[in-house]
């Protein structure tokens, strides 16, 4: 088997993923490289990995490079991308600077593995809410063309880096101290714009067009990119909720064939990267809880609109580190070296 040499950019949460997906799915690398800012060395699951200093020669001799995600650094994903590609490598990016560029595919691998084939040194991931959205709808939109979706996301702190996941733990820790005689915590380090712990609120990224967030926008702009379906409409909320990792969401859908929830539920159960996990009455649906550390997109609560035939809810959870993140970035890899054989 051919192997690759692969780097991986940024040690973030995201970049922390990268490298345990890559070598729990056995990915073949020959060389693997690890860049940041700074040099330093790191330790993931007992295994310690160097980290250079990132520089545009750092990529010499890189075949796949797999950028976390630098969406906020002021335009170094595009420079460093840029300097990747022309050193050779394919860039699969996991930041927001590509996604819409026409010239550049936007790819989970349930769903549109071919656009990959039409990369020009660059290939995005779409976000994370976005990949389980599509992997969940995709399989129902083949079959019955789906002409509306109205979804509202429960995103957990971890899809806020690092700095969120600490808050949420220093403001649980600050209440508890407390007696839990309030609710109220004042942690000085804040990376969200509210409280988190004990609270929720429907913010996430920045209030834009329509006095929707950016975040909401994505739903819509990269749903209708990787699906290929301009014309579907997409209304979204966006919820951050005190939850670690995994990320849920309530989706309603009106088809253009009616679809009973036995009809949805076999077609999703035969889908690759989904497990459907419907029996309410038992008890048994999808948590974020049980999603964490694992790379299905899973299925529940589906269920027919009481007033509309062609309406349907579903409740669909994924870790977003990991199927929102790393593993689909993974994936696309895979997708790559498959497609060049």
């Amino acid at each position: 088997m051919k192997k690759y040499n692969v780097a991986v950019v940024g040690v973030g949460v995201v970049g922390i993923e990268m490298l345990r997906v890559l070598k729990q799915r056995n990915f073949p690398v020959n060389q693997l490289k690890v860049f940041a800012r700074s040099a330093r060395n790191i330790n993931v699951e007992c295994q310690t990995y160097p980290v250079e200093q990132i520089t545009p020669d750092g990529f010499n001799g890189i075949d796949i490079a797999l950028f976390a995600g630098t969406e906020g650094e002021k335009g170094a994903a595009v420079t460093y991308a840029a300097e990747a590609v022309k050193r050779g490598a394919v860039v699969i990016d996991n930041g927001a600077d590509f996604r819409m560029d026409p010239k550049v595919p936007l790819v989970v691998p349930e769903v549109n593995a071919a656009d990959v084939k039409k990369h020009k040194g660059i290939i995005a991931n779409p976000n994370c809410s976005t990949i389980q959205m599509v992997v969940a709808l995709n399989p129902i939109h083949k079959k019955f063309h789906i002409k509306k979706i109205i979804v509202t996301t429960l995103q957990a702190s971890s899809g806020a880096g690092k700095a969120a996941v600490e808050q949420l733990n220093a403001e649980n820790a600050q209440i508890a101290q407390a007696g839990f005689n309030s609710v109220q915590a004042n942690v000085v380090n804040k990376a969200m714009p509210q409280q988190l712990a004990y609270n929720c609120f429907p913010h996430i990224g920045s209030f834009v067009e329509g006095d929707y967030t950016n975040e909401e926008w994505k739903l819509v702009n990269e749903t209708h990119k990787i699906m290929h379906a301009p014309k579907i409409k997409i209304s979204a909320t966006t919820v951050r909720i005190p939850v670690r990792t995994g990320h849920s969401e309530s989706i309603y859908i009106e088809t253009e064939k009616a679809v009973t929830p036995d009809e949805a539920r076999k077609i999703l159960a035969k889908s690759a990267g989904i497990i459907v996990i419907d029996e309410p009455k038992n008890n048994l649906y999808p948590m974020p809880k049980d999603a964490e550390g694992r790379d299905e997109t899973f299925v529940g609560r589906i269920r027919q609109d009481a007033f509309n035939k062609k309406g349907l809810w579903l409740w669909v959870v994924a870790d977003n580190l990991r199927k929102g993140a790393a593993t689909n970035a993974v994936q696309i890899a895979e997708c790559l070296i498959s497609s060049s054989k």
